[in-house]
Parts: structure tokens; sequence; C-alpha cells
């Protein structure tokens, strides 16, 4: 095999990878070999996903597994359905639809893995239902020595000396693939529902005024800032008993392909070139902003098309400091002269009680920055960074960020025991690569 058809690259190209051996699994058995296999010749392993990850959290150059032979609906109970790791969450939802069936809640990226969304801690936004992570009810690992285990919502039994299956079920759920790679997840699930979604334009004061109120009058909230405006683009996403009706195959191919992504692309490219016409593209972006709204299964509705490639940062900070941060944030994109074409999105969730959940323990706020990928803006990452980190900020596991295990141990309460548990049942560090050296140490 060639050197090139070994080497993996991120969506945003930013982050590559030329691993010593690439697999292909398609069972659990085969992931548990690959392990095996790893250890005896003293490589580090690692699986990735569809790379929509930003950080290289995936990465390694050992022995790489690739997951598009580990996927698919393994089995489906009564209120769950287990499914391989590499099944991608829209084939997932769209299985679930034929069954009238459907998880409670999601992200809006959704060619994800159901591994990768969920070892990266996937959030979406909701009042009350949480992210991938907090609608899981088992996981089934490879461990570093090859041994599959399956852990639960339930369970109460012991993996081994000094590591109970309650404990390794929360610190896996959002394990960033340190603690075993993750072949199979049962999920929660419910009969399909609508959801009625309403678009709406507002300025960002008024929004700022009313977090609490919007957050609590709505089941999943979403909104967007433009940058140099005071205008935000909301969704608001509440359930509904019907009857469906779901934009035409035009509207939807004007909005979410021709306009949010051919000609937001194209503006794009505009700043570009013309840097200090950004402020005035925004605005013109902000003003032919329109209020839409339609019904339709909840899986359709949440998930979005991102075809602009771009680099993210993310931060979830507790949710009352939110409009404190938001302040800040704009304060110091004018007083620094920054041109910022990509929207600024915020999203709430409820806590979490996944160790590593960036919702750990208390109501969250997530604001999200992101940069045109062919113009990257460290300073701007950096600063926001500063301001997020002062309200007790935790970076998403699979966006830019600069924050090292001594930071992260100050603002997950439950680090230390992740650590623990790391070292007991990784203690060669198997699974490790130089994204986790750094945030695990």
């Amino acid at each position: 095999m060639s050197e090139a058809s070994l080497t993996f690259r991120n969506w945003a190209g930013n982050q590559s990878v030329t691993p010593a051996e690439v697999r292909a699994p398609s069972s659990t058995e085969e992931v548990a070999l690959a392990v095996r296999d790893a250890v005896a010749t003293g490589r580090r392993v690692r699986m990735v996903g569809t790379g929509h990850s930003f950080t290289g959290i995936a990465l390694t150059g050992g022995l790489l597994l690739r997951p598009d032979a580990l996927t698919g609906v393994l089995e489906v109970g009564d209120g769950w359905v287990r499914a391989a790791a590499g099944t991608p969450l829209n084939a997932l939802n769209e299985e679930l639809g034929r069954m009238g069936l459907a998880l409670a809640n999601m992200g809006d990226i959704t060619v994800q893995t159901l591994a990768g969304a969920v070892q990266t801690g996937t959030h979406g936004t909701g009042r009350r239902t949480g992210g991938l992570a907090d609608q899981i009810l088992a996981l089934e690992l490879v461990l570093a020595d090859g041994e599959v285990v399956t852990v639960s919502a339930g369970g109460e039994g012991r993996i081994r000396d000094g590591v109970s299956e309650r404990d390794l079920f929360d610190a896996a759920r959002v394990g960033l693939g340190a603690l075993g790679v993750v072949t199979a997840l049962t999920f929660r699930i419910e009969p399909s529902f609508l959801l009625h979604s309403v678009r709406q334009p507002m300025r960002l004061t008024d929004i700022l005024g009313s977090l609490d109120a919007l957050t609590s009058n709505n089941e999943h909230l979403d909104f967007f800032w433009l940058p140099h405006t005071d205008t935000c683009l909301t969704k608001r996403n509440n359930r509904s008993a019907g009857p469906a009706s779901p934009h035409s195959p035009f509207r939807n191919w004007l909005d979410n392909t021709f306009l949010e992504n051919t000609v937001f692309g194209a503006l794009c490219g505009i700043g570009v070139r013309f840097p200090g016409a950004i402020p005035r593209i925004n605005a013109i972006s902000a003003a032919a902003l329109s209020a839409s709204e339609r019904t339709d299964t909840s899986y359709k509705v949440f998930s979005s098309v991102r075809d602009v490639r771009f680099l993210e940062m993310e931060y979830a900070i507790p949710r009352e400091h939110l409009a404190q941060a938001l302040h800040e944030t704009r304060d110091l994109i004018e007083r620094q002269g920054w041109k910022i074409t990509f929207p600024i999105e915020v999203r709430v969730t409820p806590p979490s009680d996944a160790w590593l959940s960036t919702a750990y323990g208390r109501d969250s706020a997530y604001v999200a920055c992101h940069v045109y990928r062919p113009t990257p803006n460290p300073a701007y990452f950096e600063g926001v960074e500063e301001i997020m980190t002062r309200f007790g900020g935790r970076p998403h596991w699979g966006k830019l960020h600069t924050r090292d295990a001594a930071y992260l141990a100050t603002v997950y309460p439950r680090f230390a025991d992740f650590l623990r548990l790391r070292d007991r049942l990784d203690p060669e560090r198997v699974f490790a690569n130089d994204y986790l050296d750094t945030v695990l140490g």
C-alpha cells in the first residue's frame, strides 16, 4: 500500500497523519486482534471517524483503524437500539425513521460516526435533553489487552480490580478513545416525533436581555451572531403534534445548499481578497435574513449541511455567564479590529454525568467561533479562549484549543478519577497520542 493511500486527513484539512499501518476491521473480534497485534509490535493504536474533529485526537503514527466496515444497526429492543461504532449518525437516523423511532437529541453534523461523535462529546442543544453521551445505555469496548467488555448505565459489577462497571461507563461515554476502542453503542430511543422549527432574526442586545426566557421557553435553542452587526439568526425547535409541513425540495436547496453554502462560500472568498469589506458584507447578510418556519421529522430539523470549510474553537461555560461572555467577545473583536466573516454560534445543554462531558455537573452554554479555512486567525481564537477560561470554560475535545492537563484538572471535578482509571486500564498508553499526552498528561 502506498504512503498516500495510508495518509489520513481530517475534513478541515488542518490535521493529517501517515500511520505505519491501516486496517478496516469489520467486527469486534478483528478490532481486538488489531489491538493485540499493536501491543505485540510496540505500536499505539487509534480508531478514526469521518475526520470532523479539528484537533489531532484521532491521529497515530502506529496502527490506524478505519471504521468503514464496522457499521450497521445490530439490534433493536423496547426503547433502545444497538449499532456498530462506525455507523454514520445520518444512517442511524434514517434506519430508525423507517421503524418509526428516533433519538431525542443530536448535533447538527450527522455524517459523523457514532463512536467519533460520542468520544469527542458532540452535544447539540437542548433545554432538558442532553447530547449523545447522555442518551447512551451501554458501550462495548476493546481494552488495551484485547479484552472485550460491555458496560451499562445500570451496571453494578467490576471489570477488574479497582475498576467498577459504573465508573467505566461514566468515564468512557466521553472517553476520547483513551480507555479503549468503542466497537458498539446502545442508545435510548423513542417514537418518532416532529419538530416545529422557527428561524427568526433578532438583535443581539435583545437576546442578551432575554436569555433566560429564550432558554426556558424553547426545547432546543440555537443562535448565530454575525460579528460587526447587532443581528443574530435564532433557531427555536419545539416538539409538535403536527401536521408535518416541511419545506419543499426547492426551498431546502435554496436555504441549505445555495444560500448557506454556495453564496456564503462566495462571500468568504470576497472577504479573503478584500478583508476591509467584511463588516459591510456581514451587514448586507444581516439585512437579508428573514423569518421562516416548518414542521418536520426531528432528525431533518436537527441536521445541517456544512460545505464551506472552516476551523472552529468551542467552549462550554456555566450558563449564567453566557451574556457577560458574549459582551466581552463582542467588545474584544471590535477593539482588536479583527474582520470576522463567520457567525458565532451559541447553544445550551443541561448538566451531564459523563465525567469528561463539557456539560458535566452544570447547566452549560456553548460559544463556538469559526474562521474560514484559508484565513486562520490564531489571535482571534486565543483572545476568545482567554475570556472563556476566566469563566471556567471547558474546550470541546474535537475543536481547536490550547488547554493542557494542568488547566483541565481545575474545571473537571472527576478528571483525577478519569486518569486513575486510565492508569489501571492502559498503563502502557497503547491508546495514547500527542493530543492525549497534552490534555491528559
